[in-house]
């Protein structure tokens, strides 16, 4: 998902480099056509976060690669550094600790943290056996025990851009045991975040 770009700007306007976690790119995408906004996006591998050294180096070149020019960056803080890269690329990042509360909002999302959900994205989903291998082993036991202990049920988020992961979310939930429960989540958290993203870097 690497290194996909689109320009969404109006003509005679430069457009604004947004670099982002391909987890939104639907819902992003959907929102700058709504409203015409004025990004060129370039969105990155869901996965990343699961790898500190590899989000650096693939975060780290694509703000590099729109030289000294504002971005505006869709991201939480999935690494400890994110906010030295900002700094360092010229970058203004939304407020949010990671995709999930940029979607749900704040308040949702701590409540569902708080009673112990794992939060499942339809791209997760999509492509659950590689996340969890990558973040736990190619071990389903071990895989089963970690998110067990830590968690108590999974949480599907659904949006108006979502494709249909019911199947692979279920399917999911009955090899690791937990429950499964679905939100639908509208896009005005994330619509408010991006305008108010959009804001910051036009007062820069």
């Amino acid at each position: 998902m690497d290194n996909i770009k689109q320009d969404r700007s109006p003509p005679g306007q430069a457009p604004i480099p947004l670099v982002g976690c391909g987890i939104l790119k639907k819902e992003i995408e959907f929102l700058i056509q709504k409203h015409n906004w004025p990004f060129k996006t370039h969105f990155l591998c869901s996965s990343l976060h699961i790898d500190f050294e590899k989000l650096e180096k693939t975060l780290v070149k694509a703000l590099s690669h729109y030289g000294d020019v504002p971005k505006a960056v869709i991201y939480g803080t999935c690494h400890p550094s994110m906010d030295a890269f900002m700094k360092e690329g010229n970058a203004t990042r939304t407020q949010g600790q990671n995709c999930v509360e940029l979607l749900l909002g704040k308040e949702l999302f701590e409540h569902h943290l708080s009673a112990g959900a794992f939060f499942i994205m339809e791209d997760w989903a999509k492509r659950w056996n590689l996340i969890t291998g990558l973040t736990f082993g190619n071990s389903p036991e071990i895989t089963r025990e970690i998110l067990t202990m830590e968690h108590t049920y999974f949480l599907g988020i659904e949006t108006p851009c979502s494709g249909d992961f019911r199947t692979d979310a279920l399917d999911i939930s009955k090899e690791i045991g937990l429950p499964l429960k679905w939100v639908t989540a509208p896009l005005d958290p994330l619509e408010k975040t991006l305008t108010e993203t959009l804001g910051r870097l036009e007062r820069k």
